[in-house]
């Protein structure tokens, strides 16, 4: 094999061992509920398959999806069809994750795909689908089932990233970062991930043992105060399935997290990259909040589409997520790669919406009641924004108010290194 030949199938041996962790005899799906697999990306499905198989994969499904399919369905379909998703569908995948099927899904992002598509259609089909595959977001979210996701770039993606390169020079320069990103040019791709993992557990570590009670942040456009409930755990990297199968969920991944306390974030922030999600470009993200709540939004680029991310129900003027990565990230290129998987593991960011319950210790066995007097936001939304940069500062603040540095000029300051 080639350079090229090697990386590829060392990403995709990664997907399945580090990523979903794929045991004998077990089904492996490709794609997830609202993330098909695209067409254009037949030929790395397959190689998945074939790679699962041998690795002794009872079987392998896989959810096709044509993007320029969805782009007609949503400009021109009647708007009672966005309201309706086949129960059988629904069905299908809640059989599958009882019975304990790997969820794998190759993403190929078409980053402009619906940007001349009425945003509020687009909102729709989006909070049906989030309707209707609740269950399934729910079983993934509370990791009772292995799952992970890795790009694959095409080159629409490609282009996107590279504007004024050559289609053919794009796609190479693009498949390096995503190799890069995900350990796949290195010697012993998997001992490079677990010592990665290794370092991340010591981030954890640091910030579980701090036990802070706020996180203030500083930056151009930001000065934002988020208050931890008092049982919040800091989480990065690989996980446990309620089956015992350690897995990572992204692929690539720099970020530790937690969540917020609901009612507990105050301030203004800005987003520092530009966010593609559903086909349309958002930047300049601005928020204020007050006591938890969005009170204030908006947008230099993209801003009916964050409108209707933040009015599709009232979990989604709240935060779910607080992330952490530092500048120096390996997936830091100096420019978006317009995927917020890649986006997000290159600075820091915080979520709209839903929050994650197994970031609070005991939350994954609490009942909604006791999630949402705990200060545990729930929504159909989860969206993460980035708004790390060189110029960010964190400072933690302990239960007796004392103030400890976390980041300086946006990394990790001696002391967390340290440990």
């Amino acid at each position: 094999m080639d350079s090229f030949e090697t990386m590829l199938d060392n990403y995709i041996t990664i997907l399945l061992t580090i990523g979903v962790n794929l045991q004998p005899d077990q089904i492996l799906v490709l794609g997830t509920p609202g993330r098909g697999v695209n067409l254009e990306i037949a030929g790395f499905a397959r190689s998945l398959a074939r790679k699962a198989y041998e690795m002794g994969a009872r079987d392998v499904r896989i959810e096709w999806d044509d993007p320029e399919l969805l782009r007609l369905r949503l400009a021109q379909a009647s708007e009672a069809t966005l309201t309706e998703i086949p129960t059988w569908k629904v069905k299908e995948f809640e059989e599958l994750i009882a019975g304990n099927a790997a969820l794998l899904a190759p993403y190929a992002p078409t980053p402009d795909l619906l940007s001349d598509v009425d945003p509020r259609r687009v909102g729709l089909l989006e909070k049906t689908n989030r309707s209707a595959f609740r269950s399934i977001a729910e079983a993934i979210g509370t990791m009772k089932v292995a799952w992970t996701i890795g790009a694959v770039v095409t080159p629409t993606w490609a282009r996107r990233v590279f504007p004024d390169l050559p289609e053919a020079e794009a796609v190479e320069r693009l498949w390096g970062y995503v190799f890069k990103a995900v350990h796949a040019d290195t010697p012993d791709p998997v001992a490079a991930w677990h010592e990665h993992l290794r370092q991340l557990a010591a981030r954890v570590s640091f910030m579980n043992t701090a036990r802070f009670a706020k996180l203030h942040y500083v930056a151009p456009g930001t000065a934002l105060t988020i208050e931890l409930p008092a049982r919040h755990q800091w989480i990065a990297g690989s996980t446990t399935n309620a089956h015992g199968t350690t897995f990572v969920p992204n692929m690539p991944t720099e970020e530790i997290f937690t969540l917020p306390h609901r009612d507990g974030v105050s301030g203004t922030v800005r987003s520092t990259m530009p966010l593609n999600v559903n086909g349309v470009t958002v930047e300049g993200i601005r928020l204020t909040f007050e006591h938890g709540r969005i009170v204030e939004y908006g947008a230099d680029a993209g801003y009916e589409t964050l409108k209707e991310i933040i009015e599709t129900d009232d979990g989604a003027h709240y935060l779910g997520e607080v992330a952490l990565v530092p500048n120096e990230s390996a997936v830091n290129f100096g420019v978006p790669l317009y995927n917020t998987l890649f986006d997000e593991n290159a600075a820091c960011h915080l979520a709209i919406g839903r929050a994650y319950p197994f970031s609070l210790e005991g939350g994954d066995q609490m009942t909604p009641e006791q999630l949402a007097a705990a200060g545990v936001n729930t929504s159909l939304q989860h969206v993460d924004f980035m708004i790390g940069s060189a110029a960010l500062h964190i400072d933690g603040e302990t239960t007796s108010g004392e103030r400890v540095p976390v980041f300086r000029d946006g990394t990790w300051t001696p002391n967390v290194l340290a440990g």
